[in-house]
C-alpha cells in the first residue's frame, strides 16, 4: 500500500481511507449522540442534577490517566485493529448502560475506548496516505467529524425524547457499525511492533516531552489558550442542558442538543475564516476572537428567547474557530521543531482535558452550592475573560 502510494503521488487507497473515514464517521456520530442519551438517562433515574457533569468528568478521566500509555500503544499494535478494539470497549460501554448498569462507570468505560482511539485514528492517515497528501486526509477526517457532531447531537437528543432505550440501543448499533468498517481497514504493520509497555519509563519519557515543550514560549501561549478553549466548550455544552429548561423554559433534551450543533457550524465557519485571515506570522491575531468569548457567553447567560440564543451559540463558535485553529497549528509547527507532531498533540491532550476535569469540576460544585444555570454561564464567561487577560498582556509585551 505504501509503496504504491510513493509511486504515484496521485494515488488515493480509496477502500482503505474509506473504510477508515467510514468508521470515524459512526464512531463520533455514536460518542456524541451517546451523551445526550447519557443525561436523559440519569434524568429518567432522577438522579441529582450533579450527575450530568459528571458523566462528562469520568468520560475525560480516562483520558488524562492514559495520555502517557495511548500513542505508545497505538504505535506497538497496528492501528486498524486498536481502531477496532477502541469501539469494541464503547460498544460494552453503551451496551453497559442500556443494561441498567452504573451511568457513570459504564460512560467512564467509553471514556477509555475514546482514549485508545484517538491517537490511532489520526495516526493511521500517515501511514495510508504519502505526505503530500496528508492535509487532505486530515481535511475528510475533520470534515466527517464535523458530519457526525452535529447529527450525532440532534440524533442523540430526538431519539432521548422518543425513549432513552431507543437512544442507547441505536447509539451501541452505530458502534457496531464502526467496528465492521474497522474490519475493512488493511492490516498494515506496526510501526513499534513487539514493543513491551513499561509503564514508569513510558511516563518518566511523557515528563521529559511535557518539559520541552513547556519551555518554549510558543508552545506555552497555544497549550494555555487551547486548553482555556476546550475546557470551556465542554463546560458550555454541559451549561446548556441546565439553561435552557430555565432560561427559555424548554424541558426536552434535543432543544440542548440542536445548540450545541449551531456552536458546532459556528466552529466550522471560523476555521474556514482563520485560513485566510490568520498565519503562523500574525498568529497574535488569534487573540482578538478569543478576548471576545467570554463577554459572548455572559451575553448568552442573560438571553430569553431561541432565536437570539441561537445567533450568539453560532457566534461563540465563530469566535472560538477563529481562535484555536491558528493555535493548534502553531502547536504542531513548534512540536514538529521539538519533539515531534505526535508528541506534542498528546500533551496538548492532556493539558485540555485536565482543564475539562478542572472546569466541569468547577461547574459541578457551583451547582452543588446551589448556583443557578444564568449566574452560572455570567460567571463562567467571566473567568474565561479573566484568564484569556493575563494571557492576552504577556503576549502582546513578548512580541513588542
Amino acid at each position: 500500500m505504501q509503496s504504491t502510494n510513493a509511486q504515484d503521488p496521485n494515488h488515493w487507497p480509496l477502500r482503505a481511507m474509506s473504510a477508515v473515514l467510514s468508521a470515524q464517521f459512526l464512531s463520533a456520530l455514536a460518542d456524541n449522540a451517546l451523551l445526550f442519551a447519557a443525561i436523559a438517562l440519569v434524568k429518567s433515574q432522577q438522579r441529582p442534577a450533579e450527575w450530568v457533569p459528571l458523566l462528562q468528568e469520568f468520560f475525560v478521566l480516562a483520558f488524562v490517566v492514559l495520555a502517557p500509555f495511548a500513542g505508545a500503544f497505538a504505535d506497538a499494535l497496528p492501528k486498524g485493529r486498536v481502531m477496532l478494539w477502541a469501539n469494541g470497549l464503547k460498544l460494552i460501554g453503551a451496551g453497559a448502560m442500556t443494561a441498567g448498569f452504573h451511568p457513570l462507570l459504564a460512560y467512564g468505560l467509553v471514556g477509555v475506548g475514546a482514549a485508545a482511539y484517538s491517537p490511532a485514528k489520526y495516526g493511521i492517515l500517515s501511514e495510508l496516505v504519502t505526505p503530500a497528501q496528508l492535509v487532505k486526509a486530515n481535511s475528510m477526517m475533520e470534515g466527517s467529524t464535523i458530519v457526525a457532531i452535529l447529527l450525532g447531537v440532534a440524533a442523540g437528543g430526538w431519539l432521548s425524547d422518543q425513549s432513552v432505550n431507543l437512544a442507547l440501543i441505536s447509539v451501541a448499533g452505530c458502534y457496531l457499525a464502526a467496528m465492521l468498517a474497522n474490519l475493512a481497514i488493511p492490516r498494515l504493520p506496526a510501526v513499534h511492533p513487539g514493543e513491551r509497555f513499561h509503564p514508569w519509563e513510558l511516563f518518566k519519557d511523557f515528563l521529559q516531552i511535557t518539559w520541552t515543550l513547556v519551555r518554549d514560549r510558543d508552545v506555552r501561549f497555544s497549550l494555555a489558550c487551547t486548553s482555556l478553549f476546550w475546557g470551556s466548550g465542554a463546560t458550555l455544552r454541559l451549561l446548556l442542558v441546565a439553561w435552557v429548561p430555565l432560561a427559555l423554559a424548554i424541558q426536552d433534551t434535543s432543544t440542548p442538543a440542536n445548540l450545541n450543533g449551531a456552536v458546532a457550524i459556528g466552529i466550522a465557519v471560523g476555521a474556514a475564516l482563520a485560513s485566510a485571515w490568520i498565519a503562523l506570522e500574525t498568529v497574535n491575531r488569534a487573540l482578538v476572537p478569543g478576548l471576545l468569548l467570554g463577554p459572548l457567553i455572559m451575553a448568552l447567560s442573560l438571553v430569553a428567547n431561541l432565536p437570539q440564543t441561537v445567533l450568539l451559540l453560532v457566534a461563540i463558535g465563530v469566535c472560538g474557530g477563529l481562535f484555536v485553529v491558528p493555535l493548534n497549528a502553531l502547536l504542531q509547527e513548534r512540536g514538529h521543531d521539538t519533539v515531534g507532531a505526535g508528541h506534542a498533540v498528546a500533551v496538548q491532550n492532556l493539558a485540555e482535558n485536565l482543564s475539562m476535569l478542572i472546569m466541569i469540576g468547577l461547574y459541578t460544585m457551583s451547582m452543588e452550592a446551589g448556583v443557578s444555570a444564568i449566574q452560572a454561564g455570567v460567571g463562567f464567561g467571566a473567568l474565561i475573560l479573566l484568564g484569556l487577560l493575563p494571557i492576552t498582556a504577556t503576549r502582546l509585551r513578548a512580541a513588542a
